[in-house]
């Protein structure tokens, strides 16, 4: 493929059956994580429906006061679960506040099982009733597609196709329902402030649905920054730093970034978008892979588990302090 380009890939050619187009999706898909860390995929399970219901409730929840959102905010779960208000969230390394606000879902336990694996519980809302069952769907369609799309990471990278599925079954992923809140005066805008600023994703992969605006940039080899431009059926996925530990940066965690648009007008509309973060189960290691180390690219990575990782960019996010 050409470098520094991002490969749009069908998804039905991976489930189709068909040896043919498997393994074609494989090395394309393959190929634009080891060159770019991004990949654009067709027809991942999300449904036209479910996508703009999902719009629906982010959109119904975003649109509540400030001060009934913040009934939704736990600080005691570190940002993981439910609300997370506007200027809490800074890129690694960053001082000034990205210009948005986030809603977190993740996997719906028994309690015993969120016990034992320490895992904060769902916050749900009462405004908004119809967003549990809508997340959750979303959370589960994405779930799939993305152990799915690690299926073909793994025979791309000559493993055995099911070695990640043990690996995420309890991860502690999250669903994000993100706004990029409007400014009703521009003027006020912090110097230095943008809707996201430059940052590499902590988890394996992230699968990203529909930005309502343009404005996703990724960063080549080479420094550049290209937009990154899904058609609103499709998703953008990327590398996280758990995944390019894992292959001793084989694969690539691409610092991407949501730039401010050009005319500072539109920033008094909101712009919403949904991520969703895969994780594996906190004890996965990720230590480099032998088949990813040899005399041409010695490891990179001290050993560590996901687990530790995940606590170590927390810390660093401001969420936890050490």
């Amino acid at each position: 493929m050409k470098r520094n380009s991002i490969a749009r890939v069908d998804y039905l050619d991976f489930v189709s059956g068909d040896a043919n187009r498997k393994e074609k999706f494989i090395q394309e898909f393959g190929d634009s994580f080891s060159n770019m860390g991004f990949a654009i995929v067709a027809n991942h399970g999300v449904s036209a429906n479910l996508r703009d219901e999902l719009f629906r409730v982010s959109k119904e929840f975003f649109d509540l006061d400030d001060d009934i959102k913040q009934h939704y905010e736990d600080l005691k779960v570190n940002g993981q679960r439910g609300y997370i208000s506007k200027n809490r969230e800074s890129a690694k390394g960053e001082k000034v506040p990205d210009l948005k606000e986030f809603f977190h879902i993740g996997q719906e336990l028994s309690q015993d099982e969120l016990d034992r694996l320490e895992y904060p519980k769902n916050i749900w809302v009462n405004e908004s009733p119809d967003l549990k069952d809508v997340g959750l769907n979303v959370f589960r369609t994405f779930s799939e597609t993305g152990r799915n799309l690690l299926r073909a990471t793994a025979l791309y990278l000559k493993l055995d196709e099911n070695y990640f599925d043990h690996k995420i079954q309890v991860g502690n992923s999250i669903l994000r329902l993100l706004h990029y809140y409007p400014l009703a005066d521009v003027s006020n805008v912090p110097p230095g402030a943008v809707r996201a600023a430059a940052h590499g994703d902590i988890n394996l992969i992230t699968l990203l649905m529909g930005g309502s605006a343009a404005g996703l940039q990724a960063q080549t080899l080479n420094g550049e920054w290209i937009d990154v431009s899904p058609q609103v059926d499709e998703i953008v996925i990327n590398i996280g730093d758990m995944l390019e530990r894992l292959t001793n940066g084989k694969l690539r965690s691409t610092k991407h970034r949501v730039v401010n648009p050009e005319d500072l007008e539109e920033l008094k509309k909101p712009r919403y978008s949904t991520p969703f973060f895969l994780h594996p189960n906190s004890d996965m290691d990720l230590s480099c892979l032998d088949g990813c180390v040899d005399d041409n690219n010695p490891k990179r990575f001290d050993d560590i588990t996901a687990g530790e990782f995940l606590r170590e960019r927390l810390i660093e996010l401001g969420f936890i302090k050490a």
